[in-house]
């Protein structure tokens, strides 16, 4: 492993802290710095912007966006253990890393930054999903982040880049594709991380557009999207009963059967039913 820094390699800043992931955190370690660094690459050219990373831990992707030219880097750490490791990497990039010890749920850490802004993670398990959803969904488009590169459980990546027809396919694709591009980056296997997690990981890039793929009201499609898949079995007729005295014509004129089930309903007749409910 070639050294990215003149700091020790992770191993051994975690022996030197007495640091072990935490399941209850939704920790796994990733050690490896080539891979790090492989991974704050995939989030394109960082000089001259801010990053935002949420959950460190060690540092190890914390030293590869440094190392690759990051402005400023703001790591959002909630476990205590970790800051000392932090404040280590702080030293050798002075001025450029700042540690913030806060749930990400409970705090606003896009307001410590200044654009152009980036968010680069490999985020807890456990809250993986749901700041991936408050980041699409900010309440003003586009938002203040230019991309998103982030490391999920691969179901999850696959989830964000699903088309309609598959498995995969659900609420978290319409949120993600009708905002942004996005694409699996990187596959990484469970021996990587300390401890192997029981499944393989992936790094999804979204790059936030301009304007949505399609128009529509968040307020009108989001809601409307999150109803369909949450009864994913029942024909739309039936999963969006309520929604409009007159929903058969409405489904019709978006180009919908009433029969079909959300999974098989492509982003631009989602879009264009959430256009014909505003009438």
């Amino acid at each position: 492993m070639s050294a990215i820094d003149s700091l020790p390699p992770l191993r051994s800043v975690i022996a030197a802290h007495g640091l072990t992931a935490k399941k209850s955190m939704g920790q796994n370690f990733l050690l490896d710095l080539n891979l790090t660094a492989k991974i704050a690459r995939q989030a394109g050219d960082l000089a001259g912007s801010d990053v935002l990373e949420v959950g460190p831990g060690p540092g190890g992707l914390t030293r590869g966006l440094l190392a690759e030219g990051a402005r400023r880097v703001l790591a959002v750490e909630k476990d205590g253990r970790c800051l000392p490791a932090l404040a280590e990497i702080a030293e050798i990039y002075p001025g450029r890393l700042e540690v913030l010890q806060a749930d990400a749920l409970e705090i606003d850490p896009l307001a410590h930054l200044t654009p152009p802004i980036r968010i680069v993670a490999n985020l807890p398990y456990n809250v993986g999903t749901e700041l991936l959803t408050r980041w699409l969904d900010p309440g003003h488009w586009p938002p203040v982040w230019e991309s998103l590169t982030l490391m999920f459980q691969r179901e999850v990546a696959q989830r964000i880049v699903a088309q309609p027809g598959s498995k995969a396919y659900g609420r978290l694709a319409v949120l993600a594709q009708w905002r942004c591009d996005a694409r699996i980056v990187m596959d990484l296997p469970a021996e990587a991380f300390t401890p192997p997690p029981k499944v393989r990981s992936a790094v999804v890039h979204l790059t936030a557009r301009a304007e949505p793929r399609y128009p529509a009201e968040p307020k009108i499609l989001l809601p409307l999207v999150a109803k369909a898949f949450g009864q994913r079995r029942k024909m739309l007729r039936a999963a969006l009963r309520g929604h409009a005295p007159d929903l058969e014509d409405r489904l019709a004129a978006a180009g919908i059967a009433p029969t079909e089930r959300a999974e098989q309903v492509s982003l631009e007749r989602f879009c264009a039913l959430a256009r014909e409910l505003a009438r």
